[in-house]
């Protein structure tokens, strides 16, 4: 779909990756909703992409939701079927990193649902509207990371595998309808999504970032090419294909970010 066409509906959309994403879809001539938890930020963000962009304010929406709450997540699937939605952008998401040992049982729970669940229920509940559109697409923002397991994100990339796996299986089961199912996998970003811990695992890892704007282009090339995934940057695209031929093979490139972990916490280690 090209972006003068596009009435998108963008979770998350307060994010680094959120704002360039709004950005460069305005840009290129679509219409966007930014979706998010705080309401005087969104509006803020709203009217500040209408002065960066030079777009008219009418073509930029803001709703307010919480996407951990049932109750905001049946609101905000009214609220897009009304506004016209035939682009949905699952971009909203909660960062995990560390050792499995020294996360909690809750943070665990919400990045599963925040990454995951969340956008499985939003697409379920807007899918009745999306397939009586003449054409309608379904864009999960993933990572590099839903196709390879690093050391210190077991539980972020679960969330993300998960993510590309519902996208994968779902653009077969609507292979016959108006509706595109796609996965987008950037690797890691300059955003404050990243702590200073992955800051710090980047820097020994020799791992590269790009920068929002960049993935905001590759979300704008994908939904305009209509493909079924995007992986941004090498070696990384490389690797998505060797670990999906056979993981086991690149389980030795690994040792070094093993080792470029945080220490386990004290508490941890004092049981050991």
């Amino acid at each position: 779909m090209k972006a003068p066409q596009a009435r998108v509906v963008l979770t998350g959309a307060s994010g680094g990756i959120g704002h360039a994403s709004a950005a460069a879809l305005l840009k290129a001539g679509a219409t966007v909703m930014l979706v998010g938890r705080s309401a005087p930020r969104l509006a803020e963000q709203a009217r500040q992409l209408v002065r960066e962009t030079g777009t008219d304010a009418s073509r930029v929406e803001h709703r307010l939701a919480d996407l951990s709450r049932p109750e905001d997540l049946a609101s905000l699937s009214v609220m897009a079927a009304g506004w016209g939605c035939n682009v949905l952008v699952h971009n909203a998401g909660l960062a995990s990193f560390g050792h499995l040992q020294d996360l909690r049982p809750a943070d665990v729970q919400a990045v599963l649902h925040t990454n995951l669940i969340a956008p499985m229920l939003l697409t379920q509940s807007l899918l009745p509207h999306l397939l009586a559109q003449a054409r309608a697409q379904v864009i999960c923002v993933g990572s590099a990371l839903g196709a390879i397991g690093l050391p210190g994100y077991s539980v972020y990339s679960a969330s993300k595998f998960g993510l590309r796996g519902f996208a994968q299986a779902l653009r077969r089961e609507l292979c016959e309808t108006s509706v595109r199912v796609q996965y987008l996998g950037p690797r890691s970003t300059r955003t404050a999504f990243n702590s200073e811990a992955v800051e710090a695992y980047n820097r020994a890892t020799g791992s590269a970032m790009d920068r929002p704007e960049q993935v905001a282009l590759e979300l704008l090339a994908l939904m305009e090419s209509e493909a079924a995934e995007r992986f941004v940057g090498y070696p990384e695209k490389l690797a998505v294909r060797l670990n999906g031929l056979a993981p086991s093979w690149l389980d030795g490139s690994f040792k070094k970010h093993s080792r470029s972990l945080p220490p386990l916490a004290p508490a941890l280690l004092a049981h050991s």
